[in-house]
């Protein structure tokens, strides 16, 4: 990372088009939560529990990936600080591909059932 003045301003502007990007996904997510759990069920004659379990699972994903985000951008904001790098938690990376994986599962069964 580059010690200037500019190169942290960029860095610090990386990190919040970072930022917004986590926030984006986690409202595309929540728009996805009311997609399947309430209009899909209502436009269609299908029974809807299980439409609302995975639109659920979308709106807690939607809450985890702002929540990661905003925990994320800070992280990375104390290390620009104290000029060092702040790596994504691995664990972190994992569960939210799991659980996206896992919702894209469950909503493709919606589809073909």
């Amino acid at each position: 990372m580059s010690s200037s003045p500019e190169g942290t301003r960029r860095t610090r502007l990386a990190n919040e088009r970072t930022y917004l990007a986590w926030y984006r996904t986690g409202l595309t997510s929540l728009a996805v939560c009311v997609g399947i759990g309430r209009v899909v069920p209502e436009l269609t004659d299908v029974d809807s529990a299980w439409y609302e379990v995975v639109g659920a699972g979308y709106g807690i994903l939607g809450i985890a990936f702002i929540a990661a985000g905003f925990a994320r951008a800070r992280n990375v904001q104390r290390a620009i600080d104290e000029g060092g790098y702040a790596p994504l938690p691995a664990m972190l990376s994992i569960a939210l591909g799991v659980a996206g994986v896992i919702l894209a599962c469950a909503t493709i069964l919606l589809v073909v059932l």
